[in-house]
């Protein structure tokens, strides 16, 4: 993967990294911080007796601030249910699921969505805009959920949908927007608060290769910074070149843990 501050080679878009970086320098001093997501023994069950299905099989999982992680593997693994788990969404059977080093299964329902309000954010595969509403309101979401004044909100999102090349496309409601302006509006929801960790649920999968890359490429260069974690599932290889670590999934386990350095050794 390229360094965080250099577009890619074939980059389809002009777009700066986070206005919120870090510098490096900040960062060379200081001890090393301990994992954003860490899973371990994760099990998930649907259904009791003989209709009881294992889905996930005793994961161990972890995903480092500054990475983009990808889990990878064919569908219906259990790559969904594992963010599904990690983002609280739902429960596990058993095992435990830390976020920056709190339990999320500990929470009160109400504290739940509060941490998840304030430190998720999500890019979903139909992304799941509101029609009624238009780009920079969608985007403005979470800051309006948040109860950031209107105004604020709907500046702050214009400002990122202008750094994603959408500047002249706050206003449009989502039916008049193409499907890759669309997405630009998704990844901006999920950026727009400044979340410490961002979940993109299968990104590329029903875009053709150019456009793939053009997705992957326009999520590395913004939401990939020291002080974030981002974590992809995908069963598109073609892709597979943008993470710094994979974790390989199959049949609700984790087969394996690769760098991208390791990967390009072999």
């Amino acid at each position: 993967m390229n360094s965080p501050n250099q577009p890619h080679p074939h980059s389809t878009f002009n777009v700066q990294r986070s206005t919120f970086d870090v510098p490096n320098s900040s960062f060379s001093s200081s001890p090393p911080l301990p994992p954003a997501v860490s899973c371990a023994s994760i099990h998930k069950s649907f259904g009791t007796g003989e209709a009881r299905v294992e889905v996930l099989r005793g994961i161990d999982f972890t995903a480092a601030m500054g990475d983009m992680t990808f889990l990878v593997g064919p569908s219906g693994c259990g790559k969904t249910t594992l963010i599904s788990v990690i983002a609280g969404l739902l429960d596990a059977t058993s095992g435990t699921v830390e976020l920056f080093g709190t339990e999320v299964a500990s929470l009160s329902s109400r504290d739940r969505i509060l941490f998840r309000r304030k430190n998720l954010g999500f890019v979903f595969q139909q992304y799941n805009l509101l029609p009624s509403l238009s780009a920079a309101e969608n985007a403005a979401v979470p800051l309006l959920a948040a109860g950031v004044p209107r105004s604020t909100a709907l500046e702050r999102a214009a400002h990122l949908l202008d750094r994603l090349g959408l500047g002249s496309r706050t206003k449009a409601l989502p039916k008049i927007l193409s499907g890759g302006q669309q997405q630009r509006v998704a990844l901006a929801r999920a950026l727009v608060h400044e979340p410490r960790l961002v979940i993109c649920d299968e990104p590329t999968a029903a875009l053709d290769a150019e456009s793939g890359h053009s997705v992957m490429e326009l999520l590395s260069q913004t939401a990939v910074h020291p002080d974030r974690a981002v974590i992809v599932v995908s069963h598109d290889n073609r892709v597979f070149h943008f993470a710094d670590r994979l974790a390989f999934m199959n049949d609700g386990t984790i087969t394996k843990t690769e760098s991208q350095t390791a990967l390009q050794e072999k």
